[in-house]
């Protein structure tokens, strides 16, 4: 795959010009009225996301919204193209701009830019790799790193202080989990972060110790403080790094758009520049820490691809590590049922606050008892469905909640890769009862409820495809499954596309500019070099990507070429 000859740069420039409203799509006709096309997209086949329907060519006006959809048969007859540039699909498959409902592009980009433990099989390869990063590091330097998961690892186990102090006995370690609500420290971090033995558990934390007491070297949730103090802050260059590389590994994958989650307040003019320097290659709804509540409510630092209108909170952690909070004890470690990072009431001060201030709220919550909470204190408060709140991850439901979800208006944003990721692990943490409600997608859907999808990345890879695949096969990428996780779940084609296209666009407000291919709507479009809605599950995953459209522009092209 290439970017096109004009460079990223030239061609974001360009994206960034003003919008102008879809009554206006059909200025400078001809006395026939036709539209005017300042390009075409034609030889594909063309879904629009309303239902399965197909066109093979859509036409885009010179403000970038789509101006008439059809076939090649009828364009002359019904579009004034005389000046347009002509996009051939060289017979591949064009959707609605595939959109990234949950994910972190910092993370992303600092996943590309530093110690990268995605993938480690093992303790004894996470050691080995440890031990080669700490070679030749000055004394006391700190070794930071992201990304492993101990699921399906030998040893049956997470890492430990005692793993990492072999391999790297005089730099501090501190390496997180894949799903960022836990880590690993060495005994050097420990020590530089002045933690012992004895240190309490933070409140909505939790340090692993052993059967003496004795910390083992795992912090979870709110422990994980002192330990992420000992990292350096990135400094404005390395912050502006990580966005731009994060954005374009994105834009490169098929994405078009993400929702962007725990956004830093100090971060929203960057990447406003980044927009209008032209390095900013996909549309952003961004979701800041509660910090940016201020900044949000005013709606500042916006662009024409950049929207600041939504906080998110955490109500716990991840189930994974154990920080889930849950109705009843986990089943592999009945002594505790996760952990509360925010108690109801400060989640009613907050909903009335949201309220007044008109910002969107996003609430991650993943154990059955979070998602309650939320349910409770929104009905409680009598909100509707106009705030387009948002419960992140909707993960594990109590059967008896799965309807209030839509009944209640909120939204729920799930990942289907969280799916096939924790299939490893879930039935132990739950047990095979509580499975019923987890990861729910069919049965949200059929009760009403609005399913957003998402990928969670840098927590999960973070591709159109594996999330697709996700959604519609519910099985390991392998094609593993078992009967007790709930096939049934499992989406349609149409479905699994509305969950990264219009179910997306609702979310972030914007139902009437993006999410289906129809005239007055702008021009984000994700091709692939094959049908995602026909072919064998499996080949999901082989798909490739052609060509990203944002805004009208071409920002990857494959094969694609112009006419």
């Amino acid at each position: 795959m290439r970017l096109i000859a004009m460079g990223l740069a030239g061609v974001l420039l360009a994206a960034c010009g003003g919008e102008t409203t879809p009554t206006d799509v059909a200025v400078g006709a001809q006395a026939e009225n036709k539209p005017v096309a300042a390009q075409v997209f034609t030889s594909g086949t063309i879904y629009t996301g309303n239902g399965m329907q197909t066109v093979d060519t859509v036409a885009v006006g010179a403000n970038n919204r789509i101006v008439w959809t059809g076939s090649i048969d009828d364009l002359d007859a019904e579009v004034e193209h005389n000046d347009a540039s002509f996009n051939s699909l060289n017979n591949a498959f064009m959707y609605p701009g595939f959109t990234d409902g949950h994910a972190h592009l910092q993370g992303i980009g600092q996943r590309e830019l530093t110690l990268n433990l995605e993938g480690t099989a093992s303790v004894d390869e996470l050691t080995v790799r440890i031990e080669a990063e700490a070679f030749g590091l000055p004394e006391g330097q700190v070794l930071f790193g992201r990304g492993w998961i101990e699921t399906g690892w030998p040893e049956g186990r997470m890492p430990n202080a005692a793993d990492l102090d072999g391999a790297a006995p005089n730099n501090p370690v501190v390496l997180v989990r894949a799903d960022g609500h836990a880590l690993v420290a060495n005994t050097a971090a420990m020590n530089a972060a002045q933690i012992s033995d004895a240190t309490p558990d933070t409140p909505g934390g939790k340090i692993e110790r052993d059967a003496n007491g004795k910390a083992t070297g795992i912090f979870v949730d709110n422990s994980m403080r002192q330990l992420l103090a000992l990292i350096e802050r990135p400094t404005k260059a390395q912050t502006i790094e990580a966005y731009r590389v994060g954005a374009a590994e994105y834009a490169s994958r098929g994405w078009t758009g993400m929702h962007n989650m725990s956004v830093s307040p100090t971060d929203a003019p960057l990447l406003a520049e980044l927009d209008r320097m032209g390095q900013m290659p996909l549309r952003l709804h961004n979701n800041y820490d509660r910090g940016g509540f201020g900044m949000v409510a005013n709606r500042r630092h916006e662009t024409d691809t950049i929207t600041n209108r939504s906080v998110k909170v955490y109500m716990d952690g991840a189930l994974g590590s154990r920080g889930a909070l849950l109705i009843e004890p986990y089943a592999d470690r009945p002594e505790t049922s996760g952990l509360s990072l925010m108690e109801p009431e400060a989640l009613e001060v907050l909903m009335n606050e949201a309220d007044t201030a008109d910002v969107q709220l996003a609430i991650h919550a993943i154990g059955d008892l979070a998602n309650r909470r939320i349910l409770d204190t929104f009905e409680a408060g009598g909100f509707d469905n106009s705030k387009r709140w948002r419960i992140e991850h909707t993960q594990v439901l109590h059967p008896d909640d799965i309807a209030r979800v839509g009944e209640l208006g909120l939204i729920a944003s799930m990942q289907p890769s969280h799916a096939i990721g924790d299939l490893k692990f879930a039935p132990d943490r739950l047990g095979v009862d509580r499975l019923a409600g987890a990861y729910a997608w069919q049965s949200l859907l059929a009760t009403g409820a609005t399913v957003v999808g998402g990928s969670d990345a840098p927590v999960e890879i973070g591709t159109p495809q594996i999330e697709f695949y996700a959604a519609v096969a519910r099985k390991e990428l392998d094609g593993f499954s078992t009967e007790d996780w709930s096939p049934e779940e499992a989406l349609s084609r149409e479905d699994a596309l509305t969950l990264f296209t219009s179910a997306p666009a609702y979310a972030a407000f914007m139902e009437n500019d993006l999410g289906t291919i129809e005239v007055g709507k702008i021009a984000d479009f994700t091709v692939f070099d094959r049908d995602l809605m026909t072919v064998p599950e499996a080949e999901i995953l082989n798909a490739e990507v052609v060509m990203t459209v944002v805004q009208g522009e071409i920002i990857k092209a494959g094969d694609a070429a112009e006419d």
